[in-house]
């Protein structure tokens, strides 16, 4: 709770700036994956040395500083905690340029997860103060925007300096870009005050405690982590699935990517939104049933858009789900926003995305990149191409957790 209302322009430019710095957040994690041949070759890796520098050396210390963070968060100013994070995993994204071997990059690589831990929760908990209930799915949905605004931007921006330059000049642009950032959102974003009782007061483990006797905490969080090592695996895949399947080049491929996240992605987490919170208000079991059936339909789709015959018609049989596996983000980060009291948002969200971002960040790349290399023997170049069809079968895996986490929120949910 907060003491008084914020005017609806203050609010609307906090959100602008808060979905500024996720696209930054996005832009420098998912920029790898447009450059994966390039540094593949320059650095001599495998598929799987790839898979882990796009999930694990990211997701280790990323998800696991993300619960600290988010306590220094709910204790100090969240927007600090999101300005100096931003700051660092900025100063990483450069030094990934400098890499000379698999050792450094992926020091840099957790560097950077490093930085980003202290980004994600922070907004959502800013979110929650600047927003009342009714909005907060839309609000949210407008800034998960960042996912496939800033994995584009990665894309397009990354392919072209790579083409044009070199791979390690994209690293440090981006770079130098965040860390201009950072110091202006600092001067814009304020902090809400927060009319509770002192955070510092409350126990880390007591915030554990009420959300591990929800079990709908358990089922959302572990759904959206199926989801996640789906979405995660193939966002970071499918560049290269579509360069060596395809016979695109760096540039055409990160038009491919960026074209379909801007389109595709976009759609979903708006759609996600907005009918969020319309179906919410009916019921709050739809904050989780809308995304599984979502899931469930979209699947068969990209499927079919993986093992499609030419790049045209993969591109037109990945809209449709590319769409829908994007519809839980504003439902499902409402509904864990609401599993406990206000002043323990920061935290909660943190926790939700530990689950989330350890299994689904963390694994993701790397298990379809140890599938690629184990399969490359017997189909060659299809091999990636196969290894992607088999990790989608972990959104029907997802729909089948959220459908099961329906059940329970209404009984948990707090106003």
């Amino acid at each position: 709770m907060t003491t008084d209302t914020p005017r609806p322009a203050n609010r609307a430019l906090v959100l602008a700036m808060l979905l500024l710095v996720y696209t930054f957040n996005f832009l420098d994690r998912q920029i790898l994956s447009i450059l994966a041949q390039p540094v593949k070759a320059s650095l001599g890796l495998t598929d799987t040395q790839l898979g882990m520098l796009g999930g694990l050396a990211f997701a280790a210390l990323y998800s696991t500083l993300a619960i600290p963070l988010a306590l220094l968060a709910d204790r100090t100013s969240r927007s600090w905690v999101i300005a100096l994070s931003l700051g660092v995993w900025s100063v990483f994204t450069a030094l990934c340029g400098t890499a000379q071997s698999f050792g450094q990059m992926f020091a840099f690589r957790l560097g950077v997860g490093v930085g980003e831990a202290g980004g994600v929760a922070p907004s959502y908990a800013l979110i929650g103060d600047y927003y009342p209930a009714n909005m907060r799915a839309r609000a949210l949905s407008i800034y998960s925007l960042g996912i496939p605004v800033g994995a584009a931007a990665g894309a397009l921006l990354g392919g072209y300096i790579a083409q044009t330059v070199e791979w390690r000049s994209a690293f440090l642009a981006v770079g130098v870009a965040g860390l201009l950032l950072a110091p202006a959102f600092k001067a814009i974003v304020r902090d809400r005050p927060r009319a509770v009782a002192p955070v510092d007061q409350v126990p880390i483990t007591h915030v554990f405690g009420i959300l591990a006797a929800k079990p709908s905490f358990w089922l959302l969080a572990f759904g959206a982590a199926a989801g996640s090592m789906c979405g995660y695996g193939v966002a970071f895949w499918l560049p290269s699935m579509i360069m060596r399947n395809y016979g695109l080049g760096l540039s055409q491929t990160g038009q491919f990517f960026g074209a379909l996240l801007l389109s595709g992605g976009v759609a979903g987490i708006v759609l996600g939104g907005w009918l969020g919170d319309r179906l919410g208000a009916r019921g709050r079991r739809w904050y989780a049933l809308f995304p599984a059936i979502c899931y469930v339909v979209g699947t068969p789709l990209f499927i079919a858009g993986v093992l499609a015959e030419s790049w045209q018609a993969a591109f037109a049989l990945f809209l449709l789900p590319q769409a829908l596996v994007y519809v839980w983000l504003g439902p499902v980060l409402t509904a864990v926003q609401h599993l406990v009291p206000a002043h323990m948002r920061a935290t909660a969200s943190a926790s939700f995305l530990l689950i989330n971002n350890l299994i689904g960040l963390g694994l993701g790349s790397w298990v379809i990149g140890a599938l690629s290399d184990h399969l490359t023997p017997t189909y060659g170049t299809d091999a990636l191409r196969y290894a992607i069809a088999t990790g989608l079968c972990l959104y029907l895996v997802a729909g089948a957790l959220m459908a099961l986490a329906s059940r329970f929120l209404p009984r948990d949910w707090v106003e």
